[in-house]
């Protein structure tokens, strides 16, 4: 027997083989499984609970996170940060592609109207380690607008707690009418 996993994607169900590991899949890199490994702990660090199921190996959990039902997002500590991670759910959202997301510097990723208030959630987050409770409208590469609810960010950071960027999560989001 095969087993299958569809993910959702927009704007179809696409399903694959889990049996065997996808090599070109993002999460099969060992930066992207090291980088994994940041998020999730720092996550733990800031937030006392675990992200997602933090059992097997650190592929198993990169592809468990890439694989996650909700938005996994993060960029680096650059002077103007550049996404250096987006989970498939994150990839379908913003409708582009591993490739095209990671090269989209962070701040794009708002309108320049919702921008400033976007630095000012960055900048708390950077303060106390994170911010939870974060609503705010995104855009997708197509120009389609959705409304991010109760998200979370936190600081990610390496063993010696220095930052090494931000990551966000949610798993409520709303389309624009007419989006």
């Amino acid at each position: 027997m095969v087993l299958t996993r569809c993910l959702y994607r927009l704007p179809f169900t696409a399903c694959r083989d889990t049996t065997t590991p996808v090599k070109d899949a993002p999460w099969n890199d060992p930066r992207i499984v090291e980088w994994s490994q940041l998020l999730l702990d720092s996550y733990r660090h800031w937030l006392g609970n675990e992200l997602i199921e933090r059992t097997g190996d650190a592929m198993e959990q990169a592809r468990r996170l890439f694989e996650v039902s909700f938005v996994v997002v993060s960029h680096g500590a650059e002077p103007d940060p550049v996404l250096n991670y987006g989970n498939q759910v994150a990839l379908d959202l913003w409708e582009v592609s591993w490739e095209q997301f990671t090269a989209t510097p962070s701040r794009l990723t708002a309108e320049a109207d919702n921008r400033a208030e976007r630095e000012r959630m960055l900048a708390q987050a950077r303060v106390q380690g994170f911010y939870d409770g974060y609503n705010g409208v995104r855009i997708s590469s197509t120009g389609r607008r959705f409304l991010v609810e109760k998200a979370v960010i936190w600081t990610v950071v390496d063993v010696a707690e220095r930052p090494l960027g931000q990551a966000a999560t949610f798993s409520a989001w709303k389309h624009a009418v007419g989006s």
